[in-house]
């Protein structure tokens, strides 16, 4: 453990004694890094999770708005959402007791292949309440974050230029001739969501295979409502897209566009993570990036 994970280790701990005074404190596991935050385990019961934001007044904001948000949540989601024990909003850090569940990141290719499809319906029940709450009841809580397509594909092909090493030779000429075309059509109405729907904010029980939870919501904001489609087509595959879209009930969008949105966001989408996955030592990101290459860019 290096010295820098010895001292975060140290700062759960603090925060869990001074927060819960009778917690005894048998375990801190670091259970996950993403590009906004760091999360650790304690007594296998607890999760406190610290966001990597440098600015400390915008830390502090961020982490009390979350947890307004994950109260206006509750009330909105058919799914479990987290629910704040503890804040300490200067130290960017949120508390919350563990939701049962483990992340569908953790499961094997085969077991999402089997069960990706149940799932991802179920997601697309919880993309239809979120999507029909009103924007303006919100308002004070998200931001929009909804930029042109175009927009979307240039940031890709910056991230697969960092990348373009580590993608088998047979996927590059059909990434190269998607960041070459013109993006679909972006007319849509901005809806709220999640905003980063990937397989490691899904919770599953590994003998049911049913949704036990969905936790991280710090990115949730005003959004094209394909962009989470979008996240379950990279990681899920187009039958568990398809699956998810089919179980959206919406008045709204098209759902020919909808689903043409999704893809473009898919294939936008898995150049951050496999960068994100390299960057981090994390395999699990690496390998799920490098499997999707299959169905979004097929040789």
């Amino acid at each position: 453990m290096t010295s820098r994970s010895r001292d975060r280790v140290a700062d759960v701990r603090s925060v869990v004694v001074t927060h819960l005074l009778d917690r005894r404190i048998e375990s801190v596991m670091p259970i996950g890094e993403g590009l906004d935050h760091l999360a650790y385990e304690v007594n296998g019961e607890l999760i406190v999770r610290f966001g990597k934001e440098a600015d400390p007044a915008r830390r502090t904001a961020l982490v009390s708005r979350e947890v307004r948000l994950l109260a206006a949540v509750a009330d909105i989601s058919p799914l479990p959402v987290p629910e704040p024990t503890f804040t300490v909003a200067e130290q960017g850090c949120l508390a919350y007791p563990k939701l049962p569940g483990t992340p569908l990141l953790d499961m094997s290719r085969q077991q999402l292949s089997a069960h990706g499809t149940s799932i991802a319906a179920t997601l697309g029940e919880l993309l239809t309440a979120l999507h029909a709450v009103p924007i303006d009841r919100l308002a004070d809580l998200v931001d929009a974050d909804h930029p042109p397509l175009t927009e979307w594909r240039h940031d890709a092909a910056e991230t697969y230029a960092t990348v373009a090493g580590q993608v088998p030779a047979a996927h590059r000429g059909p990434v190269e001739a998607f960041l070459d075309a013109a993006p679909p059509h972006d007319g849509y109405t901005p809806t709220f969501s999640h905003n980063d729907l990937g397989i490691e904010h899904v919770l599953v029980d590994p003998v049911t295979w049913t949704v036990t939870g969905v936790i991280d919501w710090s990115d949730a904001a005003v959004v094209d409502p394909a962009h989470d489609f979008g996240l379950l087509h990279r990681d899920l595959g187009p039958a568990a897209a398809r699956a998810a879209i089919s179980s959206y009930r919406t008045d709204v969008n098209d759902r020919a566009a909808l689903h043409e949105r999704a893809v473009f966001y898919a294939r936008c989408g898995v150049f951050e993570d496999l960068a994100h996955g390299i960057e981090t030592g994390q395999g699990k990101y690496v390998d799920k990036s490098l499997a999707a290459l299959d169905w979004l860019f097929p040789a």
